[in-house]
Parts: structure tokens; C-alpha cells; sequence
């Protein structure tokens, strides 16, 4: 790698490290209440793209919403966010965490929301307890604020159907990528 590309790489590490260290900062409750802020802005922003997905997600056992912010350099594209699991039968909350690291051809920063919703109960709770999915992705954005454009969509993978939009960010990648959901054990005390 040459200098400006190991430079670069560095400053997204630590400002991607710094940001995810600021966010634990807070206090427990105070994270709660931000994550709950956020998924009622994405579903608000989902029922304008997909207004579908209002009766979908009232119907369904239950769904997820996560913020993540993703860096892709080159060869190599990593990511974190955080988010939750709503059970709609039981209105139970789990908080939860993510990451993701992945190969492929990119370069670019990315802030994007993830809803899934769960078909049946036993894939909601399977995905609380295992959270585990693997997939490709290839996307093109150019975003901030609302000016700009972004490539998302829906997706169905083992009884999950995904929507995916970017918020912010400019990134152009192929990339396979790993994404490791699990419970966040301080915000589920």
C-alpha cells in the first residue's frame, strides 16, 4: 500500500474507533432513547420510500431497525452500528450491536439504516440469539443531508426481508461481506 492509502485507512480506523467509543459514553438510558429516536425517523423515511412496508411490518412477529456507518478502502470495508429487535406480540425491545467486515472492490464512507422484518417468530428469535448473516453487496452512493442519491432496496434472505437506504455518504463497492449481530448486554440489563 502506499503511504496516503495506510494514511487514509488509518484516519477512517480511528475516526470510525472514536465515534464507536463516544457512542458507549453515554448512559444506558440515554442510549435507549437514542435508538428508539432513531428507528422511528427510519420507518418514518421507510413508509415514504416503500409505503408497503407499514402493513408488512403491523403483520409481521416482529422487525429490526440498525444504524451503521461503513468505511470501504480499496481491498477491505468495515463497519458498526447498533440497533433493535421489537417483538410485536409482546412489545418486548431487544437492544443490539453489529459489525461487519468484508472483501471486495470500493472506496468510501457510508451512514446507512437496515430494517428487517422477520416472517416468523422463530426466525426473529433466531436471529436475537445467533444474529448471524453473511451476503454480497454492491451499491453506488453519492448523499448529504437530503441532496444526493442513493442506490437501496429490499431483499429477502432466510425469512428476513431487508430494506437498506443510505443516509449519508459517498462509497462505490462490490464487496462480500460477514455481519455479526449481537445482544447488547449494558442496554439489556
Amino acid at each position: 500500500m502506499t503511504y496516503s492509502v495506510c494514511r487514509l485507512v488509518f484516519i477512517l480506523s480511528a475516526i470510525t474507533l472514536l465515534s464507536a467509543c463516544a457512542s458507549t459514553a453515554k448512559s444506558p438510558q440515554d442510549q435507549r432513547l437514542a435508538i428508539q429516536k432513531t428507528k422511528d425517523e427510519t420507518l418514518t423515511k421507510l413508509y415514504e420510500l416503500y409505503p408497503k412496508t407499514r402493513s408488512q411490518i403491523s403483520a409481521a412477529p416482529g422487525y429490526a431497525v440498525f444504524t451503521n456507518a461503513s468505511v470501504n478502502v480499496i481491498l477491505a470495508s468495515f463497519g458498526g452500528g447498533y440497533g433493535m429487535v421489537q417483538n410485536n406480540a409482546t412489545g418486548k425491545i431487544t437492544y443490539m450491536k453489529m459489525t461487519e467486515i468484508g472483501v471486495g472492490l470500493g472506496a468510501g464512507v457510508k451512514d446507512f439504516r437496515v430494517v428487517m422484518v422477520f416472517d416468523s417468530k422463530n426466525t426473529m428469535d433466531q436471529f436475537i440469539d445467533h444474529g448471524w448473516v453473511f451476503g454480497a453487496q454492491a451499491d453506488a452512493a453519492a448523499k448529504a443531508s437530503d441532496q444526493g442519491a442513493a442506490v437501496g432496496g429490499e431483499v429477502t434472505v432466510n425469512g428476513i426481508k431487508i430494506y437498506q437506504f443510505t443516509e449519508s455518504g459517498l462509497a462505490l463497492q462490490a464487496t462480500v461481506k460477514g455481519t455479526k449481530f449481537w445482544k447488547d448486554a449494558r442496554l439489556n440489563e
